[in-house]
């Protein structure tokens, strides 16, 4: 049932060819079996097709298709993850199943390499997941640090080492609509490479914690190298409020980054 729905949020509402001609096929088989013309193993294994196009759809969607990392929500990324862990076992069941042929002298060692390159291909996919799903827990512990230091007052000048977070007031309203693209531009001019950005507006995961996450900008910069300060000073002289994450509080694992924008409030459905 989670695969289901992890694919159903993830996909139009028209499922994938391959899981609707697995699925048609189970459906045939189901009424063969029920009048006696096919096994229970050939019933068996049209279900693990089923089950195994509803992972490959959720990998292409979640892993190797065009959607961002924010708009993953928690249980999207353990599913993939999941899916990745399930492809990767099967691969490695048809490599055993032919190497015992190769053992038994029925097929020749060559037999073995597509096999071992599906394998290879499955531990690849599932890295990958990993990593996605490592980042997404990494930006969801983030929307957590920034929760932490919401209801923190602006400091005064700072003495000694830099606190793990700064907070700049600022005092102009801040728009994705119509400041964003300034700093964009900006950022472009002076550096040469595009802003790297962790989490634009409104993402899933922050809707999926119940936070109001609109008009807000995340980017994954330390405020202390030297593009992090040039953009905190760009923000200050431009008044527009920031906080600045040096690494984790309260035990969250998160890495550096700049928060544009004012708190993210709780959403009033999650009060």
């Amino acid at each position: 049932m989670a695969i289901v729905l992890a694919v159903a949020t993830l996909l139009p509402a028209a499922e994938p060819p391959a899981v609707e001609r697995a699925r048609a096929r189970l459906t045939t088989l189901r009424k063969l079996f029920a009048a006696g013309a096919v096994s229970a193993r050939q019933l068996q294994q049209a279900e693990a097709a089923v089950a195994q196009a509803l992972d490959d759809a959720l990998i292409d969607a979640a892993v190797y298709g065009e959607l961002a990392l924010e708009e993953l929500t928690e249980e999207q990324a353990a599913a993939m993850t999941a899916a990745a862990r399930r492809r990767l076992a099967r691969e490695q069941e048809a490599l055993a199943g032919a190497a015992k042929l190769v053992s038994a002298g029925v097929a020749p060692r060559s037999s073995l390499l597509p096999f071992e390159d599906n394998v290879d291909r499955a531990r690849r996919t599932l890295s990958s997941a990993e990593e996605r799903a490592r980042t997404v827990n990494e930006l969801i512990a983030q929307i957590h640090v920034e929760q932490a230091a919401a209801g923190q007052p602006e400091p005064g000048p700072v003495q000694g080492p830099m606190p793990v977070v700064t907070r700049f007031a600022g005092g102009m309203k801040f728009t994705l609509a119509n400041d964003f693209k300034n700093i964009l531009l900006a950022y472009e001019k002076q550096f040469d490479r595009k802003l790297p950005v962790s989490a634009k507006g409104q993402t899933a995961l922050h809707r999926t914690l119940g936070f109001d996450h609109r008009d807000r900008v995340d980017i994954a910069l330390n405020p202390d190298d030297p593009e992090g300060r040039w953009l905190t000073a760009y923000l200050e002289k431009a008044m527009i409020p920031y906080f600045a994450f040096r690494s984790s509080i309260r035990g969250q694992a998160t890495a550096p980054h700049i928060h544009i924008g004012p708190p993210s409030l709780r959403l009033p459905s999650f009060d």
